[in-house]
This record gives structure tokens, C-alpha cells and sequence, in this order.
């Protein structure tokens, strides 16, 4: 078969998808879950890292294991009903939204999570709205439905009113939130799903299917709600359609417990009959790049270190279009010159292993790629540059130095590492010099991440010094310039180091306007914000 043909077939194969969720939603639990109903690892761990459980797959850094939350971003490939799926599992926290944004553009559906008790809340808006930005279809999974909850018909309606978004019940609980008695499947409506969960969650639970007669002897009142609800909201249009899914104004909804693996198996195969595969993606001056071209790949993340004993870095390719294979020399758009793929792995959590063929859809980890940078395109045959992402506006700042002087040399790597990795924006001044640069960030935990990688894999421990800035604006060296003469307001220009920009610090927006006012034509652009 041809490159072209084959690349075409197996990217009709391939379902790449995110999980987005607000902190604490249960967004790792059901990364592993899914996993496992795909049997692509045996037993599930805890989120959370107690003592006695093991941490999730898709968090390897110590932090993750020890907060039980997941800071960093992982991808996770698995097969399942024949297709080949691309989990990439994101951030939950909000102070990690950057890289949720640039995992985002790697991905063609998202799986949104929302807690059953808490409904939508704010980092869930957040994701939905760079989802709708972007044009990512989402499915919904309604969690924690075996602990207390709200009403499913309320948590239907906020979506809707919140979001402009149709839900369409795919599984509907019988039973309320807290005692759910088992799930109906919408496309088998005579019948109800028990469930019977393995111990501690670890495998997957048992599912029964029992005849809708029997469950309306042994559940009485709640299967009699739960029929009367799906007829309610059937009467009322809410039947999933393909059409309105992919173009963002409809959403299928699913109900379950991922920590007791209750409804995974469902979403699972909902992935590969609802999600999308990959299809042609928007270039820069216009136009799209079809799977069949020649070969092209976005770097999405860099990330160094997964592995303590190689200590090494990778570069995450998604594959968008032909085939890649191990080897080929490319070429890096934004410096036009060659690329060889010799070092190439597929990535599961903080496992690899060599991989010498992908396609559209996959995730290829590029190892020691050290020239490789967030945003970069890689190409084979005709050009193709992929739309630049964009840098969020740091809302916190500090200097850092390091804490041993003789660990000067590490230092420098470390910073210079963690700024390519995108863990933060590292930004200069002349007065300032290299050995105190100034670290910028959307949240405060960020700070937490750096001190971490930098005793733990730098060996160069750090101490931070908060900056009394919260707002920054591009602006250029006249603007620069004028900050410096300013005397009635109190603010800084930096140069970010990964890309040259200046910009100028302001501890509130009435000092920025205080400067606006002094200097009127001074240039001050705001920068993409976290929540856009």
C-alpha cells in the first residue's frame, strides 16, 4: 500500500482525546480506568497515593504521587475494539493551564468530567471554553455517581444553560446520586446494568445485564424515575446526533464511578463509535493539511527527566499527517534546516519503547531532540508550519537564585531546561543579570514544580523571592525605556528569554493606567489570558 493510502486507513483508526476536568474531579482515576477496561494494564491505583496504593500511571513525578494531583501532562496509547486510542491526560489544577492548552492542540475530542456532587465549576468552564475555541468535540462524564450528589436532570440543565451545549443521555442512572442502584443504556433501553465493584476498585466490576421487567420488580421507584426521566428528556429532543456532536452544539452524557470502574467500559466504547479521527488541521497563510500529505507532526510538550535512571528529555510529536517512521531526516520549520528521528519512543505514562512507524493521531516522544521547542513543526515533502500556541500572561513573579553559588552551572541548565519546557516563563534585565532571572507564571504552584525539579534533578536547590507584580503587558524598548524614567509608578521591564519579547510589570491595573496616562505613547498589549 501506498504511504499516502495507509497513512489515510490508520488514521481511521486512530481516537485522540484529552481529559479535562476541575481538580480533584477524578480526572487521573479515570485516565487508569479507562486503561484498564482496555486492558492495557492489569490493576488501577489511587489518585491520591495512600499508604498501601500505588500512584496512577500518567503521574510519574514525585510531586503528582505526592499530592495525588497531576501537574504535568502524559500520554497514555492503548487498543481497544480495534482502533487505537491516544489518552493524553492533562493538568487538573488551574495554575497548570498552559500546558493543558498545549496538550489541547493535540488532541481531536475531549472527555469533559464533571464531580456529581459539585456540577461545573470553574477550571471545567475554562477547558470547555478553549474546547469550543478550538473546535473540540466533548463527551461528557458525569462522575462520582456513587456518593452523594444533585439531581441528574439539574446537572443536564446546567450544562445547557452554562455551556449552550445540548446534552443527549447516552447511560442514565437508576438510583440517586449516592445510591445507584445501576445504569441504563440508552441504545438497549430494556434492560438495566449492575454492577458489582472488585475490591478497592482495582479491577474492573462486574456487569450484569438484567431485563428491564426484573429491574422494575426489584428497583421499583427508581427504575419507574429513571424511565419516566429518559422519556421526559426524549419527548424533549435530547437524542444524541453525530452532526451537532461534532460541530460543538451537542453533548452525549454518561453517568458512572470511575473510581469503582461503574459505566467506564461504556465511555470507552463511546470513544471509538462518537470520537473523531484525525482529520486535516489548519496551517499557517490559509488552508489545511490533509492526513494523506507527506509526513507532519506538532510538538506539543517538552519534557525532561521521566526517567531518573536515563535523565534524558523528550520532545511529544503528534503525528498530523502521512506516516512517520524512525530514522527519516526532516526538517524543522522554524529554522528550515534538517531533523533527524533517530531516538523515537511511544510513551505510556513514564514507560517506552521504541517505535518505528505512526501515524496521524499518535504521539511520537522524540528523545534528546534538544533543538526542538513547544509550537515547533515538523515537516517532509511541501512546507508546513502549524499555528503558533500562544504564551499565557504570568500573573505571579519571582526571582530565584540559587542557594549553593558553587552550583552555579546546574542552575543555569536547570532554568534554561524548565523555561524550554514551558514550566514557566524565565524572564532578564541588564540591572538583574543571569544569576538572578526573574520567573513568571499563571498560578503559584508552578513556583512549587521548579523548586522540585531543580533539587531533585538539577541537584541545585533554590529560594524564591515573591515580586509584587501581578499584571504584565507587552510593550517594546521605547516602552521599556519609559518604565524606567517613570516616577509615579512602580513596575519593571523584563525580556523573556525564550523568545526575545519585552514586557512590562505592574503590580495592578491602576499603576499600568497611572503609566498609560504619563506615557501615552508608550506601547502596552495585553497577552492571552489563562481563562481564554
Amino acid at each position: 500500500m501506498r504511504a499516502w493510502g495507509r497513512a489515510a486507513s490508520e488514521a481511521a483508526r486512530r481516537r485522540t482525546f484529552a481529559v479535562i476536568s476541575h481538580p480533584d474531579a477524578g480526572k487521573s482515576t479515570l485516565t487508569e480506568a479507562l486503561a484498564l477496561h482496555a486492558h492495557a494494564i492489569t490493576s488501577a491505583g489511587a489518585v491520591h497515593g495512600k499508604s498501601g496504593r500505588r500512584g496512577v500511571s500518567s503521574d510519574w513525578m514525585e510531586m503528582e504521587k505526592a499530592r495525588g494531583i497531576s501537574v504535568t501532562s502524559a500520554v497514555l496509547q492503548f487498543a481497544h475494539r480495534g482502533c487505537v486510542l491516544n489518552l493524553l491526560d492533562t493538568p487538573g489544577h488551574a495554575d497548570f493551564s498552559e500546558d493543558t492548552y498545549r496538550v489541547l492542540a493535540a488532541v481531536d475530542c475531549a472527555v469533559m468530567l464533571i464531580d456529581a456532587a459539585k456540577g461545573l465549576e470553574e477550571q471545567t468552564r475554562k477547558l470547555f471554553d478553549v474546547c469550543r475555541h478550538r473546535g473540540i468535540p466533548v463527551i461528557t462524564f458525569v462522575n462520582k455517581w456513587d456518593r452523594p450528589g444533585r439531581e441528574a436532570l439539574e446537572l443536564l440543565d446546567e450544562i445547557e444553560r452554562e455551556f449552550r451545549l445540548k446534552p443527549a443521555p447516552v447511560t442514565w442512572p437508576v438510583g440517586s446520586a449516592g445510591y445507584l442502584r445501576g445504569l441504563v443504556d440508552v441504545n438497549s433501553p430494556g434492560r438495566m446494568l449492575r454492577y458489582t465493584r472488585a475490591p478497592g476498585g482495582t479491577h474492573e466490576a462486574v456487569e450484569e445485564p438484567i431485563p428491564a421487567e426484573q429491574a422494575a420488580f426489584e428497583e421499583g421507584a427508581d427504575w419507574e424515575q429513571a424511565t419516566e426521566e429518559l422519556q421526559l428528556l426524549q419527548a424533549d429532543g435530547a437524542e444524541f446526533d453525530r452532526a451537532s456532536f461534532l460541530a460543538g452544539t451537542s453533548t452525549p452524557v454518561f453517568f458512572g464511578a470511575a473510581i469503582s470502574n461503574i459505566g467506564v467500559r461504556l465511555l470507552l466504547d463511546a470513544v471509538v463509535d462518537l470520537a473523531p479521527p484525525p482529520g486535516a488541521r489548519e496551517v499557517e497563510g490559509g488552508g489545511s493539511r490533509p492526513v494523506d500529505a507527506p509526513f507532519s507532526g506538532l510538538v506539543f510538550k517538552v519534557q525532561a527527566n521521566m526517567d531518573p535512571s536515563h535523565r534524558d528529555r523528550i520532545a511529544f510529536l503528534r503525528v498530523c499527517s502521512g506516516v512517520f517512521e524512525r530514522g527519516a531526516t526532516v526538517t524543522r520549520a522554524a529554522s528550515g534546516k534538517p531533523f533527524a528521528t533517530k531516538y523515537a519512543h511511544s510513551v505510556f505514562g513514564q514507560d517506552r519503547s521504541m517505535v518505528d512507524t505512526a501515524y496521524p493521531g499518535d504521539v511520537v516522544g522524540l528523545v534528546n531532540a534538544t533543538a526542538l521547542r513547544v509550537g515547533d513543526t515538523l515537516y517532509d515533502g511541501k512546507p508546513a508550519l502549524f499555528p503558533p500556541m500562544p504564551t499565557f500572561a504570568p500573573e505571579h513573579f519571582a526571582v530565584v537564585r540559587p542557594v549553593d553559588i558553587g552550583r552555579s552551572k546546574q542552575f543555569r541548565r536547570g532554568i534554561a531546561q524548565l523555561d524550554e519546557e514551558g514550566v514557566v516563563q524565565v524572564l532578564v534585565s541588564d540591572v538583574r543579570g543571569d544569576q538572578a532571572p526573574v520567573l513568571a507564571a499563571v498560578g503559584p504552584m508552578q513556583f512549587d514544580v521548579v523548586s522540585a525539579r531543580m533539587a531533585g534533578e538539577f541537584s541545585a536547590p533554590v529560594r524564591l523571592e515573591t515580586l509584587p507584580y501581578r499584571l504584565a503587558r507587552a510593550t517594546d524598548a521605547a516602552g521599556a525605556e519609559a518604565l524606567n524614567r517613570s516616577r509615579l509608578v512602580r513596575g519593571e521591564a523584563l525580556t523573556r528569554i525564550r523568545d526575545k519579547a519585552l514586557l512590562a510589570l505592574f503590580p495592578d491595573r491602576w499603576q499600568t493606567n497611572s503609566f498609560e496616562r504619563e506615557f501615552p505613547d508608550a506601547r502596552l498589549e495585553p497577552l492571552l489570558a489563562a481563562h481564554e
